[in-house]
């Protein structure tokens, strides 16, 4: 007969199809006496045994939560880099009004876009690089892929020799070791874009 080592009441149990007895208890401890939930929650050593049984019992629940949340913060992230380019793309519109495209030299139209002499398919970290955008013709920015050898000539000449060689610099070490924005950059790029918005409109 075995007792519960805690308050010494007798263990019933039961025979199972093998023909062995199972005891009603954990550790020593009765579970039909109440001992055992005791011991659970009375003791360092319970309590590490119920943490431990928790963790592993909410384990794919968080897991999930977790990847959710991933996600949700990367479905965040892309809705901002959007916003940001609406306003970069409007600001460099307002920057460039006037300006011949700077691709084909075709006087300005009002319908020239925010083109980028080093494509953000390629070179991501160079979506928002004030040197690398500059107002272009429909034709040349959709139908001729930015026309990069044409818009490299006549960049020399808008921004010099010395910023176009530090915007390839930056193309290079973009292209080979990749870029990542985060929101407080976004962020501040927003409110920078929206303040020189504004004094271009005044």
């Amino acid at each position: 007969m075995k007792k519960c080592k805690s308050c010494g009441a007798e263990i019933l149990f039961t025979i199972q199809s093998n023909g062995l007895k199972k005891y009603d208890h954990k550790y020593g401890y009765g579970i039909k006496c109440g001992c055992y939930s005791e011991w659970l929650l009375t003791t360092p050593e319970g309590r590490e045994l119920m943490n431990k049984a928790t963790l592993k019992a909410t384990k794919p629940r968080r897991e999930l939560e977790k990847e959710k949340a991933s996600r949700e913060d990367r479905k965040k992230l892309g809705t901002l880099i959007q916003d940001t380019q609406r306003l970069f793309n409007k600001y460099i519109r307002l920057r460039d009004k006037g300006k011949p495209c700077i691709s084909s030299g075709i006087p300005y139209k009002s319908d020239f876009e925010a083109g980028h002499c080093f494509p953000v398919s390629t070179y991501p970290g160079l979506r928002f690089d004030f040197d690398n955008v500059h107002g272009q013709s429909v034709k040349d920015n959709r139908f001729k892929d930015g026309a990069q050898e044409d818009y490299l000539i006549n960049l020399y000449r808008r921004i010099g020799k010395e910023r176009t060689e530090a915007l390839i610099e930056r193309a290079k070490d973009y292209k080979k070791n990749g870029h990542r924005f985060t929101r407080e950059y976004l962020k501040e790029l927003q409110s920078d874009l929206k303040q020189k918005i504004k004094e271009l409109n005044q």
